[in-house]
């Protein structure tokens, strides 16, 4: 079984970088970033990583992924299974940019039970996107939760 886990690898690898442009948003970056968190919830990887350059960096308790196949290989699969569990609220939304970079920032809060385990937190998130011939990717995500109350 170990044999094959390469070969899997290489062909998740493979569909990465053979990914279809992603459907049309409004060009908007918090459109983007909208798309993502959609993406998520439907469990649509395809989808999800379509929308993150190649490069992203993503910091999440302390930890970095640092390309989309990385994440693809790492918290992908949790993190929509995570969104598909749960109703996350955004309560405040920023978004500026400036040339061919763009920033999403958000405050939320998320309920539900997750694995049997009640969740009800309060969250940041940063991201950071920028206009490629293909519309906006979000390179960067940073984030941040801590239990409501």
């Amino acid at each position: 079984m170990n044999r094959m886990r390469p070969t899997l690898v290489a062909v998740a690898l493979s569909l990465v970088t053979t990914l279809p442009a992603p459907a049309q948003t409004s060009g908007e970056p918090a459109d983007v970033v909208r798309d993502f968190h959609a993406a998520l919830i439907a469990g649509d990887s395809v989808r999800a990583l379509s929308l993150l350059a190649p490069d992203v960096m993503i910091f999440e308790s302390g930890g970095v992924e640092s390309s989309r196949d990385e994440y693809m290989q790492h918290h992908l699969g949790s993190d929509m299974l995570f969104a598909g569990s749960v109703a996350r609220e955004v309560i405040e939304q920023w978004t500026d940019e400036s040339g061919d970079v763009a920033w999403v920032l958000s405050t939320s809060t998320t309920k539900g039970t997750f694995r049997d385990r009640e969740i009800d937190s309060r969250g940041v998130e940063t991201m950071l996107l920028r206009r490629t011939a293909d519309g906006w990717r979000i390179v960067h995500i940073h984030w941040s939760s801590r239990r409501a109350g």
